[in-house]
């Protein structure tokens, strides 16, 4: 294939490479690229492995382990109802390869039809960052330039600065999900969704796992009532201790396991009357693994933004307007555009691959430019038992409408017959709606299935649904465990919609 060059008017400067397209990044902005394009010139530019972070190192291998991991787990939810199952083992290798037998598979796939078989398409396989408004440079020294750009260069994996974070033991969950074999003993640094779900995986999968908190609670972002249930639940499941911070990790004998070293956070210290840093204060733990799951971080420090004027909000994504045009001194940068995780701070691929839509069609068709009015943003956490929510917790909607005009149900999964089938004591669904109006404002559930049984009052909240007509405009079978979500509803002091 060919690419049209130029070369600059200032001495020394190397012959650039123009694009009509390039886009940063080989994840939701791959989704770019569709027939309008062909006959002209478009790069995808990315440094790490084809296909992006939901594809190789996210969503899709982690809920690959979180089922199988489900299965070897399932002892606790079988003797409540009189079963006995023993997990005999797990071959974790032949797990592990049949995950990544599929997922390699499909991003190399991609990268050779990008790379080899679609003339107007450019693949450059380095990193790169802005040497100028819509320049860009990689690592090598290639000048890149284009008439639209697109970043969507996603996020990475944020370490602490402590001792040992480097050793070999020490892993994020970029590489954690291709250990040789499954390991004895697991530390889990971390209290975010990333860490209850690899928390759950290794403790379904057989191995004994402690999980560390600088807080007292896990899932803090959700609500108050779903994060003190999951968080008592996580806790008889396997070990979780509260109140720490990591302070050094310090390696074994011959590569053996590795020490770490947590202090009390303060948290911890104002929960026990103790002061941080004492010699009481302090606590040691053994590990074949460390995984530190301590947030991500998006990746626009890598892209050196401030050569193209490119404006950074104060959580350090792009700025952008409702059309997904990056900001310039609050104004639309032309020919410049941005989604996912460098752009919001949801890092969740329904989010991307949405926005992507709106920048796929604002690109073909700058003469009606669509805005990204999507919204609520729902999210999961597929640990055991499910975490599922969308909209605003009940302080949230406190702050937002006033507390006289908020009504809440918690309704328990027991409470339904099919939790009577499940004998479940654990589950929980609840709503916050505006008492004048019957609108949904919030949705909270963990439990059984909770990705699956959130959907629903997703589609109510998108389409403007009050919780009554929603209960009673349908038939709801019986007895599905989705009766819970009708109890729920019918649970919140709302106007009646007239229907029986």
């Amino acid at each position: 294939m060919s690419t049209s060059t130029s070369t600059f008017d200032h001495p020394g400067t190397a012959a650039a490479e123009h694009f009509d397209l390039i886009i940063i990044g080989s994840g939701s902005g791959n989704s770019l690229i569709s027939e309008a394009w062909e006959g002209r010139r478009v790069a995808v530019v990315d440094g790490g492995t084809f296909g992006g972070t939901c594809l190789n190192v996210g969503c899709i291998p982690t809920k690959m382990y979180a089922y199988p991991a489900s299965l070897g787990g399932s002892e606790q939810e079988a003797a409540r109802v009189n079963v006995d199952l023993r997990r005999e083992g797990v071959d974790f290798p032949a797990l592990r390869d049949r995950i990544f037998g599929r997922i390699d598979a499909i991003s190399d796939s991609g990268l050779r039809y990008r790379r080899d078989e679609l003339d107007y398409t450019t693949v450059v396989e380095e990193r790169v960052r802005f040497t100028g408004p819509k320049q860009l440079t990689t690592d090598s020294g290639r000048v890149l330039t284009a008439d639209q750009i697109v970043v969507a260069a996603g996020s990475r994996p944020s370490l602490p600065d402590i001792p040992g974070v480097d050793l070999p033991a020490v892993h994020t969950s970029d590489t954690v999900m291709r250990l040789p074999e499954l390991p004895r003993r697991v530390v889990v640094v971390g209290g975010g969704f990333i860490a209850v779900e690899f928390a759950a995986v290794f403790d379904g999968l057989g191995s004994e796992v402690v999980q560390v908190i600088r807080g007292e609670r896990l899932l803090t972002s959700h609500d108050d009532s779903v994060s003190a249930r999951f968080t008592e639940i996580a806790s008889r499941t396997w070990d979780v201790r509260t109140g720490w911070e990591p302070r050094k990790i310090v390696p074994g004998h011959d590569d053996g396991p590795v020490t770490v070293r947590f202090a009390r956070s303060w948290r911890g210290a104002a929960q026990e009357g103790t002061a941080a840093g004492t010699a009481e204060a302090f606590l040691e733990l053994e590990a074949d693994v460390v995984l530190m799951a301590t947030g991500r971080t998006p990746n626009v420090d890598t892209l050196d933004v401030a050569a193209a004027g490119l404006d950074v909000t104060h959580r350090g994504v792009l700025a952008v307007d409702a059309y997904q045009r990056l900001l310039c001194g609050g104004e639309p940068v032309e020919g410049m555009w941005g989604l996912g995780d460098v752009v919001n701070s949801w890092q969740l691929k329904h989010v991307a691959n949405h926005e992507a839509r709106v920048v796929a069609h604002n690109l073909v068709h700058p003469e009606d430019l669509r805005e990204n009015r999507l919204a609520p943003v729902p999210s999961a956490v597929f640990s055991r038992p499910q975490v599922a929510s969308v909209g605003l917790t009940e302080q949230q909607a406190v702050d937002e409408v006033g507390a006289e005009n908020v009504t809440v149900k918690e309704q328990e999964f027991g409470d339904v017959a099919y939790g009577w089938a499940m004998n479940d004591a654990v589950g929980l669904c609840k709503l916050v709606a505006d008492r004048r109006t019957g609108r949904l404002l919030g949705a909270h559930l963990v439990g059984h299935e909770a990705a699956n049984l959130l959907q629903p009052l997703v589609q109510a909240m998108s389409f403007g649904l009050d919780a009554h007509t929603m209960a009673r405009g349908q038939y709801w079978i019986h007895p599905a465990l989705s009766e819970v979500v009708e109890n729920a509803l019918l649970g919140l002091d709302v106007p009646d919609s007239g229907l029986l």
